[in-house]
């Protein structure tokens, strides 16, 4: 069933790590909101006109940037108008990405009535140093704080998100920060390797000698320990960067991997349906203006080939722990990309990286980290 993505624009501060797009000026709020309002009704016929069967709506993800920083009025003028738009599940998942220092209690409780039923925590680290070295806005006694509110405000189904390979990141310490959240029950788990992204302020600090490089030896072995550390407590390791308890698996982001149609509202948003992919321009300005005085969205869109489809399949189904069904490929690609790619494969199951079970190909605990290299190898 399809979901629907939106992208809040803002944050209190930049993150030195971060190449989203977001604006630390919160001056156009409320503009964005209001442009935010009127996309949703400008795109309530998408489903419909994309050919998509199915238009109930299983999943809403808030991201960004940082949602958490609208006000509850705000959020609830959003919720209503995708409500008078859009048919939702009555178990839909909602989620909203927040940080610790946007929330208490009482924003907690109000978002819960407004019908938001998971928390994606941006905690990142309950290291102060790590904290520091990547800028963010919150430290390690709020972030605390926020685990503790959320469960006793009545959340349930919570996720939060971890960076590992930070400089100076102790093996031992990165294993605390794992338990952390073990330790409080958070069912789901994202983790992610500190990557270096070009034109970021890390990358800049970095190339000037301002801050310490990234150690890939010590992403690997704190993405080793990650694993086993989540599944002797339990977790799924589904997804290369996500751990979840059984029923506790992101239905939103199961979506984009299992190709379902989705809408992307908010400037630089991506959308997919019936074959065909947009995005909205990443420029905030240009999103509010073209919306509120054209009523127009700015967005470029493209026809995937039917090579660009299969190449999306295989990095996605080889990210997850389901793997590619060899099935799937023959009957929607046709047998020869098939066979091409079992070609392609012979290397990564010669050195056990991949792991052929006779209906799917999948990565092996060995290969794990270099999934995404792997699933390059077999593009067409």
């Amino acid at each position: 069933m399809p979901g629907i993505y939106i992208h809040i624009p803002f944050c209190r501060q930049a993150c030195h790590y971060c190449n989203f797009h977001f604006s630390v000026s919160g001056k156009r709020i409320p503009e964005f909101v209001e442009a935010l309002l009127a996309e949703i009704t400008l795109q309530k016929n998408f489903f419909a006109n994309s050919g998509a069967e199915k238009t109930v709506i299983d999943t809403l993800y808030l991201g960004g940037g940082t949602p958490s920083l609208l006000s509850i009025d705000q959020l609830n003028a959003v919720f209503s108008m995708l409500r008078s738009c859009f048919t939702f599940k009555p178990d839909a998942e909602i989620t909203i990405e927040v940080n610790p220092d946007d929330l208490d209690v009482e924003k907690l409780d109000r978002l819960g009535l407004m019908g938001v039923n998971r928390l994606s925590i941006g905690i990142q680290s309950f290291r102060e140093a790590d904290l520091r070295y990547m800028n963010r806005s919150h430290n390690s006694q709020q972030a605390l704080n926020v685990l503790t509110e959320a469960v006793n405000v009545g959340f349930t189904n919570i996720t939060a998100d971890l960076i590992y390979g930070t400089p100076g990141l102790d093996d031992l310490v990165w294993e605390k920060n794992i338990m952390q959240l073990i330790d409080r029950g958070i069912p789901h788990i994202s983790a992610y390797s500190l990557t270096v992204e070009k034109k970021t302020a890390l990358d800049v600090f970095i190339r000037k000698g301002k801050a310490a490089p990234v150690d890939e030896e010590q992403a690997a072995r704190q993405f080793s320990i990650l694993c086993n550390v989540a599944a002797g407590n339990g977790y799924d390791h589904y997804e290369i960067s996500n751990f979840g308890k059984p029923g506790y698996h992101s239905r939103h982001n199961l979506g984009y991997w299992s190709g379902q149609p989705y809408l992307g509202l908010g400037p630089s948003a991506h959308s997919f349906a019936g074959g065909r992919r947009r995005w909205n321009l990443s420029n905030t300005g240009l999103y509010i203006n073209n919306i509120l005085s054209r009523q127009q969205i700015p967005f470029e869109e493209e026809t995937l080939t039917l090579v660009q489809q299969l190449n999306e399949y295989i990095m996605t189904s080889l990210r997850t722990m389901w793997g590619l069904d060899m099935a799937k490929v023959e009957r929607e690609f046709g047998p020869d990309f098939l066979a091409s790619i079992l070609k392609d494969a012979t290397k990564h199951l010669d050195n056990r990286f991949l792991v052929n079970t006779g209906s799917h190909l999948k990565v092996s605990q060995k290969g794990l980290f270099f999934a995404d290299g792997i699933a390059s190898d077999l593009f067409q």
